[in-house]
C-alpha cells in the first residue's frame, strides 16, 4: 500500500530520516557511512503469549530496536500502546542515538514497545506481559548491552519487573540492567523530575539568549503526564507564568496564570485538567495556537504539522515530547522566526539522569538530589550552547544543528573504531 505524503509527514521514522538526510548532507558524509548511521544495528520482533485473568491465552506483539552501539550500550524507553508500530520504534531508537550524542553521554540508542492497551489490562496481566517480553529479549539486553527505561504507559513498577526477571535469569541482582526504577531498588534521586527539569533548564537558557525574564514569560504546556506536569510545576516555582495546560481530554486556559500546585492536586483527584476552577476550557489542539512567549508540547508525536505550524504564536518552542514537530512544520516555524529547542536536546534530561542512575548502580554509591540536579544542569547548559553555536557556525536552524552535532560525534566514534570484518 502506498504511503501518502500526509502519512509520511506524521511518521516518526520518516521525520527522523528526513532530518538525518539534511544534516548528513551538510556534513558531507561518505555515502556508505550515511547508510550505516541511518540503519539500525538490530531489530527484534517477539510474540508474547500471556495467560489472561479469564483463562484465555492471548499473544501480544513486541519490539526492541537497537540503533547504535558506537558510543556505548544502547539506551531507550519501553512503551505500551495499541498504536505501537515497528516503524515508530525504529524512528525513536535512532532519535535516542542522536539525543545521547547531543548531551555527550556514552550511550547509543534503542527503543522498545508492546502492542497492547494497558487501560484494559490488570496489574497481573501487565506483569506477565512485561516478564515474558523481558525473557524473550534477554540475550540482547543488560548493563553493557541495552538498558531499558520507562516510556509511554510504563513506569517504575514496569522497570522493577524487568530488573527482577533479568536478575533471576543471571542468578544475581543487576540493578544497572534498567533505569527509572524505584529508589529502593537502585533508582536515582531526581529521576522522576529529570525530563521536566531539563526542559526548564534549556528554557532558562533560551531566555538568557534573548535577554528575557521568567516573570514576563507566558507558557503553555500541552500534555500533563510526567514530563508536562513536572515542567509546569518547576517552571511555576521559578516564576514563569503558566497560562494554559492541556491533556488528552482537553485543556484549561487563564490569561492571568494558572495555580499549578492546585492544578496538580485537581488532576490527581479527577484524572484530567478539564473543569479546573478559575479557568476556561479549551481544546487540546486549540491551546497550541494561543498567544504566549513559550510553548512546551509534552504529549505525543506530530502535534505540530504543516496544517497548524503557521498558527503558532509562541516565540520559543521547547519540545518536551518526542518528535512533536514534523519536518515541513520545521520550515514554517523557522520562516516565522520561532526559536525551536528540538526534542533531542530539550527532553534529554531524562536520559541524562538515567545515565547518572546507571553510573550510581554500577558504583554502588548514590548521590544526593542536589548533586544530581547540579550535574544535570551542567550537561544541559553545555549541550544548549553547543547546539546554538553549531547552528551559527553552519548557518542552520537548531534542529539541524543538533542533528549535525550528534551525527558528527557518532561518525567520529565509528571512524576511530573502524569496521570489524
Amino acid at each position: 500500500m502506498k504511503i501518502s505524503e500526509t502519512e509520511k509527514e506524521l511518521s516518526v521514522y520518516e521525520s527522523m530520516a528526513a532530518r538525518f538526510d539534511v544534516a548528513a548532507g551538510k556534513l558531507q558524509l561518505d555515502e556508505g557511512l550515511k547508510k550505516y548511521l541511518r540503519s539500525p544495528n538490530r531489530e527484534i520482533i517477539v510474540h508474547i503469549p500471556v495467560a489472561m485473568d479469564n483463562g484465555q491465552l492471548k499473544v501480544f506483539d513486541g519490539y526492541r530496536v537497537q540503533h547504535s552501539i558506537a558510543r556505548g550500550p544502547c539506551k531507550g524507553g519501553l512503551r505500551y500502546s495499541p498504536d505501537v508500530t515497528l516503524d515508530e520504534i525504529r524512528g525513536l531508537a535512532a532519535e535516542m542515538t542522536w539525543k545521547c550524542a547531543v548531551v555527550n553521554i556514552p550511550f547509543g540508542g534503542a527503543k522498545g514497545g508492546v502492542v497492547c492497551d494497558p487501560s484494559q489490562l490488570s496489574m497481573g496481566e501487565l506483569e506477565r506481559i512485561t516478564r515474558r517480553y523481558t525473557a524473550e529479549i534477554l540475550d540482547y539486553i543488560g548493563p553493557e548491552r541495552d538498558v531499558p527505561a520507562p516510556d509511554m504507559n510504563t513506569n517504575e513498577q514496569t522497570m522493577a519487573w524487568i530488573m527482577d526477571t533479568y536478575s533471576m535469569h543471571v542468578r544475581h541482582t543487576v540493578t544497572a540492567s534498567v533505569t527509572g526504577k524505584p529508589l529502593d531498588l537502585g533508582g536515582s534521586q531526581g529521576r522522576r523530575e529529570a525530563t521536566g527539569r531539563g526542559c526548564m533548564i534549556v528554557a532558562d537558557e533560551a531566555l538568557k539568549h534573548f535577554g528575557r525574564k521568567r516573570e514576563s514569560t507566558r507558557v503553555i504546556v500541552q500534555g500533563f503526564g510526567n514530563v508536562g506536569s513536572q515542567a509546569a510545576r518547576l517552571m511555576h516555582e521559578e516564576g514563569y507564568k503558566i497560562i494554559g495546560v492541556a491533556d488528552i481530554a482537553g485543556g484549561v486556559f487563564n490569561a492571568h496564570g494558572l495555580d499549578i500546585p492546585a492544578l496538580v492536586e485537581y488532576v490527581s483527584e479527577n484524572a484530567t485538567v478539564k473543569g479546573f476552577p478559575g479557568s476556561e476550557n479549551i481544546g487540546a489542539q486549540e491551546i497550541l495556537e494561543q498567544d504566549c512567549e513559550m510553548l512546551l508540547p509534552a504529549a505525543t508525536e506530530s502535534v505540530i504539522s504543516s496544517k497548524n505550524a503557521h498558527k503558532i504564536k509562541a516565540r520559543i518552542l521547547v519540545e518536551g515530547a518526542n518528535s512533536p514537530t514534523t519536518p515541513p512544520a520545521d520550515d514554517i516555524l523557522f520562516d516565522c522566526g520561532v526559536f525551536v529547542i528540538p526534542d533531542i536536546l530539550a527532553n534529554a534530561g531524562g536520559v541524562t539522569v538515567s545515565y547518572f542512575e546507571w553510573v550510581q548502580d554500577r558504583q554502588g554509591y548514590f548521590w544526593q538530589e542536589t548533586v544530581v540536579n547540579e550535574r544535570l544542569k551542567s550537561i544541559m547548559v553545555a549541550a544548549f550552547n553547543d547546539v546554538v553555536h553549531y547552528g551559527k557556525k553552519h548557518h542552520v536552524n537548531n534542529r539541524i544543528a543538533a542533528y549535525m552535532l550528534a551525527i558528527d560525534r557518532v561518525a567520529f566514534s565509528l571512524k576511530l573504531r573502524g569496521i570489524y570484518a
